[in-house]
């Protein structure tokens, strides 16, 4: 500790003063209860640090002292050290080492939870740094998710150790506050909710009754391990542990924690990816200084030659003589409009100014070929018409008996052979070819009435002999045997995209022939599919062994409920890549189907891909699964 008598600053509140003659306050970052949180300089280290400061007649400056030497005793490389702590004048501080990055509680609020996975390996290594304080016998004492840090490069940092605590006017913590606190950072990471001791900005996690809910009741597919563990730290009484394990310690919790996470490579970075861009200091360019020209009617004319006196104002003021041999007035130049074009390499400034000389005039349009309005002969048309008679000129004249009359003495002959009017192209090969087909169709239709008549086939082979016109004689004589119901059956649940569990234990009342009885599944936010949480849960129905299954029967829990049905001869791993050999869709509570073609197969999984509607969710189940077959 320092001489509190050494020379400093008497009322350093304010950016910029220097506390102990060594740290400069940079940034007020936090004030409440008469504390102030500051990002300082350190002029001997040259480094930032954090620095925390309250009066020295403050309650809390003994805590606050206090709580630095002990947590001075802790060394880890996730736990910001405490570098200095004094009191000095008016003013009790204690230095800690500086901290970049972001707190848990913002990157819940910016991003929502985190995966199971990233957030089970982000609190066990915040229980591996607070297992190592415990075995020196020092607590955290305010482990809330305002104190846990995740830098840049992916690291998990751990503030305000003890210190944090005495600010809020805490005695020394307890350990087992921060193994509860520790639950409750595993809840917040899976849910966004906040269910520990120590107080936090982050929103309380719900409760019933008394307890805090699981977490699998506030947020789908949580892991069935991570949701034990915060309900029997949480709720300690009337829990029964499935397992025997070490719950009750920062180590044990930190070793279930990476047991369950395997293989840490990349979570942090992957993590520290996700968080919110951060708004970067941009630098910019030396402006260049520009002088400034004078102007016009500033302007002063030097000294004459051999004298130092400038002219006065007078002389400014009197009106130029006109040039020798130049009589009458200067003409005056009209205002011209221009556009400044600027240099950025020697900042000058030049003017686009307008033309002199008008531009010449666009050259002229070709004018267009004088067209006729009318045609100037009749276009003669190339057919004649029938009812119109002949085609002839314009110039002709037509009189049907110009042609003379016949021998006879009657009408005047007409040669129909010598009309001489152009025929159309083609179509004589038109005709051709109609007349072709029709001589192709009646060749065939004689073939096949000789073959027939003769007792053959209609491509003239001989017939078979051996089946009838209604099918194979067996088909005609003997009935279909109606299928079987198997018995013996074995179901299990089957949660391929969750946690592998789905109410398991009673996934034998579906096969047991009391439709009193079922199995059903959890109840989900959201309805089963490609939007929801899961495309779908179901059963695995072992036969016992393989057989050829003509119909299946299901009697649902709620309605509506659709199902597909898969038929393998081995334990089934992801259904969406097999071909179903049937669907359901059930507006009851009952469904069957009828498979034709009886495929074989050991395991019948019935996949449930929509859930009927129940309070709070969705919920559904099967009371009664028949298999038959032969």
């Amino acid at each position: 500790m320092r001489d509190a008598s050494r020379n400093q600053v008497p009322h350093a509140t304010r950016a910029g003063d220097v506390l102990a003659e060594r740290y400069r306050l940079v940034d007020l970052l936090s004030e409440s209860g008469g504390g102030r949180f500051w990002r300082a300089h350190d002029r001997v280290l040259e480094r930032h640090v954090a620095l925390h400061v309250i009066a020295a007649d403050d309650p809390r400056a003994e805590l606050l002292l206090d709580a630095a030497r002990r947590s001075a005793t802790v060394l880890d490389h996730r736990i910001l050290r405490v570098l200095d702590a004094e009191r000095i004048g008016d003013f009790c501080f204690v230095v800690n080492e500086w901290g970049s990055g972001t707190s848990l509680d913002i990157m819940l609020t910016s991003n929502g939870p985190l995966s199971p996975r990233r957030g089970a390996w982000l609190v066990s290594e915040v229980a591996d740094s607070i297992a190592v304080a415990h075995a020196h016998g020092v607590a955290h004492g305010l482990l809330s998710p305002e104190n846990v840090l995740l830098d840049n490069a992916g690291s998990v940092r751990i503030i305000g150790f003890c210190v944090d605590a005495a600010l809020h006017g805490l005695p020394p913590g307890d350990p087992h506050h921060d193994v509860v606190d520790l639950a409750g950072l595993l809840h917040a990471t899976l849910t966004g909710r906040w269910a520990g001791v120590s107080q936090s900005a982050v929103p309380r996690a719900p409760e019933a009754h008394g307890r805090v809910l699981r977490p699998r009741q506030v947020r789908a597919g949580v892991p069935r391990g991570l949701d034990d563990l915060c309900d029997e730290l949480l709720n300690p009484r009337g829990q029964r542990a499935r397992e025997v394990r070490d719950l009750g310690s920062a180590r044990g919790i930190h070793r279930y924690l990476a047991e369950f996470v395997g293989d840490t490579s990349g979570l942090g970075e992957a993590i520290a990816a996700g968080l919110p861009d951060k708004q970067d200091t941009v630098t910019l360019p030396a402006v260049p200084e520009i002088l400034a020209q004078p102007h016009p009617d500033d302007w002063v004319p030097p000294p004459e030659p051999g004298t130092d006196k400038a002219p006065d104002e007078s002389e400014l003021d009197r009106e130029p003589d006109e040039p020798d041999g130049e009589p009458g007035s200067i003409a005056e130049i009209p205002t011209e409009a221009g556009l400044p074009i600027f240099d950025d390499d020697n900042d000058e400034v030049s003017w686009l100014r307008a033309r002199n000389e008008p531009a010449p005039p666009p050259p002229p349009f070709e004018e267009p070929p004088e067209r006729p309005l009318f045609a100037a002969d009749e276009r003669k048309p190339r057919y004649g018409r029938l009812d119109e008679g002949p085609v002839v000129g314009p110039a002709d004249e037509y009189w049907p008996y110009d042609h003379g009359w016949s021998s006879s003495g009657g009408l005047p002959a007409v040669d129909v052979l010598s009309d001489t009017r152009e025929q159309v192209p083609g179509r004589s090969w038109l005709r051709l070819a109609m007349l072709v087909a029709v001589g192709l169709v009646l060749v065939v239709a004689v073939a096949i009435a000789f073959n027939l008549g003769r007792g053959k086939t209609p491509l003239g082979t001989e017939p078979d002999h051996g089946e009838t016109a209604s099918g194979s004689p067996s088909a005609s004589t003997e009935p279909t045997a109606p299928p079987t119901p198997f018995t013996g059956l074995v179901a299990s649940d089957f949660d391929p995209q969750g946690d592998g569990e789905e109410n398991g234990e009673d996934a034998a009342a579906a096969v047991d022939g009391d439709p009193a009885t079922s199995w059903t599944t959890l109840t989900y936010k959201q309805q089963l599919g490609p939007t929801g949480l899961k495309r779908g849960v179901g059963l695995v129905v072992d036969l016992g062994q393989s057989r050829a299954v003509r119909r299946v029967e299901l009697r649902f829990v709620g309605q509506p409920t659709n199902a597909s049905l898969y038929l393998t001869d081995d334990v089934p791993g992801n259904p969406e890549a097999l071909t179903p050999v049937g669907k359901l869709g059930a507006a009851g509570t009952s469904a069957g189907l009828d498979l034709d073609d009886a495929p074989s197969g050991r395991y019948l999984t019935i996949w449930l891909t929509s859930l009927p509607p129940v309070p709070g969710g969705f919920k559904g189940g099967l009371a009664e699964v028949v298999v038959s077959g032969s």
